[in-house]
């Protein structure tokens, strides 16, 4: 396949999650697989904002994760915080247990390499919430307690669309 053309960062606005709340701050991304058609895997290139958060801490049942640091600092959460910097990767296997995020606690833009798995029935769990939600199909999500009781269901809209 030749050379493919990136498109412009999408900018995300701060906003608080529809379930789980808690504003996590501004970034943008670019979405690198899905500009040669791959769906086997994402990887998007990211950018926090300084005092920006990657995600609510999580972990996925059924998907690989991975993170490479491009520019920039970050804080690596998981039960102890770890720094990291250009060049540092961190890689999480589907069922690792370890809940985990990265937060830009610089006063300058961090970046960085994230790719996954896509995989279409993943179940993800937000162990500061005591919260899980299953993955149907990339949009619908369901979203349970502790005791399996279904609290919130939402779906995203499609990629693309306002």
């Amino acid at each position: 396949m030749p050379r493919v053309p990136l498109s412009d960062p999408v900018h995300v606005a701060d906003t608080s999650h529809p379930v789980l709340g808690a504003s996590l701050g501004g970034y943008a991304y670019v979405p690198l697989s899905e500009v040669g058609g791959l769906t086997q895997f994402g990887a998007h290139l990211e950018t926090l904002d300084p005092g920006a958060q990657s995600s609510h801490r999580h972990w996925h049942e059924a998907e690989d994760e991975l993170i490479y640091v491009v520019a920039g600092e970050v804080v690596l959460i998981e039960d102890a915080e770890t720094p990291l910097v250009a060049g540092d990767v961190a890689a999480w296997a589907a069922g690792s247990p370890v809940g985990h995020c990265v937060e830009n606690r610089s006063a300058q833009p961090a970046s960085y390499l994230v790719v996954g798995t896509r995989n279409k029935a993943d179940v993800v769990h937000y162990p500061d919430a005591g919260l899980s939600v299953t993955l149907t199909d990339r949009r619908h999500r369901v979203f349970r307690d502790a005791a399996g009781t279904v609290v919130a269901q939402y779906s995203r809209p499609p990629e693309g669309a306002l």
